[in-house]
This record gives structure tokens, sequence and C-alpha cells, in this order.
């Protein structure tokens, strides 16, 4: 079980967006892609028969899974994410430091 999925809050805590908070829009492998954050100007050539234009586009890059850290609302701050049997004998995803379950909104 993966332990930061689509959906869930981020913080960066490495790089040059540190500190900030998006949501993971892909997971890919080891790599996130998160919403507003890794943003890179991209040069796009036009192509007239698809009828696209020319221009600099800003584009979202992946952030490896070790540069972010799970938001955890009750704290307000990132926090570990650690796997354990519920009582239903399911895997859940809780918070290390407040041991409150994670909920994907």
């Amino acid at each position: 079980m993966k332990k930061i999925k689509k959906g869930d809050e981020v913080i960066v805590i490495a790089g040059k967006d540190k500190g900030k908070r998006g949501m993971v829009l892909t997971v890919l492998d080891d790599y996130l892609l998160v919403e507003n954050i890794n943003m890179v100007k991209k040069h796009v050539r036009a192509n007239p028969q698809q009828g696209e234009r020319g221009g600099i586009i800003d584009k979202n890059k992946p952030v490896h899974c070790s540069n972010v850290m799970l938001y955890d609302p009750n704290k307000k701050k990132g926090s570990r994410v650690g796997i354990r049997l519920s009582d239903a004998n399911e895997r859940v995803r809780y918070f290390k430091a407040s041991t409150e379950l994670v909920e994907v909104s």
C-alpha cells in the first residue's frame, strides 16, 4: 500500500517550492504530480493542423515523493504516515504524530 495517494493534500519539504501545499493529481511510481507545485514554463510550437497556438505555457512537472509529506490538518504541518490494520482487518493509513486516520477528501 502506498503512503501517498491521488487526492491527498501534501506539503513540500525540500526544493524551490518548500513550504507550499497542494493536492496530488497523479502518482507515477516514485514521483507525484502536485497542483501548482514545480511549475515550469514550456515553449510550445504552433500546430495549425490540430488548431494549437504556439507560445509559452505553464506546466506541472513531477516531484519526487521523498520531497513531500502528507499534510496533517490537526497539527497544521506535515506528518509521517504509517500503515496498520483496522478493526475490520483492513489496512489503513494513519499520521504517526497524532495517530489519527488519514481521510481522503
